[in-house]
């Protein structure tokens, strides 16, 4: 009995000796290369239902399409949580981060746009934007930045008066996000429910 338990002990802490590092595949080609970096900084605002990824994971979408399949799941579980309609979540995601791919994205997962502001104390990227060099949240897995978004609209007042609005009605919900502020694109709305 010990001689086939010693081989299994072996093998146990072996096997919890191996990195555990988090990889998420590009659905581009079917090889699911995986991209992932090492990076153990901690974030600012962290939630205790959500928990930070530790490495640097980038998710490539190549079409809206696809951005859907991936994002679309993320998007309703956060509609369920924070009451931000998933088709708003979504169509903001797919705007301001060109389905995932734009520049900005592919360096910082920060798939809203969402600027530093005075209280993050996270990782941040520097890009040029309505301003040369301005300071931008990073996130090591794009989920952070849906949930940040979730948490970014929930708690701040110049947007709660969208939370009174129904959550079936995207083109009050794109109107009255330009309204609160959130972009300054004067055609944003309408960018919005072409989306959706």
């Amino acid at each position: 009995m010990r001689k086939l338990l010693l081989p299994l002990v072996v093998l146990f802490l072996f096997q919890s000796c191996i990195s555990k590092k988090k990889t998420t595949y590009s659905k581009k080609d079917s090889n699911k290369v995986a991209e992932t970096s090492t990076k153990n900084k901690s974030h600012g605002e962290k939630t205790e239902a959500f928990k930070k990824a530790a490495t640097f994971a980038i998710i490539r979408t190549t079409s809206v399409e696809e951005y859907l399949n991936v994002y679309g799941v993320i998007a309703q579980e956060e509609m369920k949580k924070y009451g931000i309609p998933a088709s708003i979540t979504l169509a903001q995601g797919i705007l301001e981060s060109g389905y995932g791919m734009g520049k900005l994205t592919m360096k910082t997962n920060n798939h809203f746009g969402i600027k530093c502001h005075t209280s993050w104390d996270g990782d941040f990227e520097r890009h040029d934007d309505d301003e040369k060099d301005e300071c931008f949240r990073k996130y090591n897995h794009p989920k952070e930045s849906f949930r940040d978004h979730s948490i970014f609209l929930s708690s701040r007042s110049r947007y709660a008066s969208l939370f009174e609005l129904r959550r079936d009605d995207y083109k009050a919900w794109a109107k009255g996000l330009k309204k609160a502020g959130y972009a300054t694109d004067t055609k944003y709305p309408q960018k919005l429910i072409s989306f959706i």
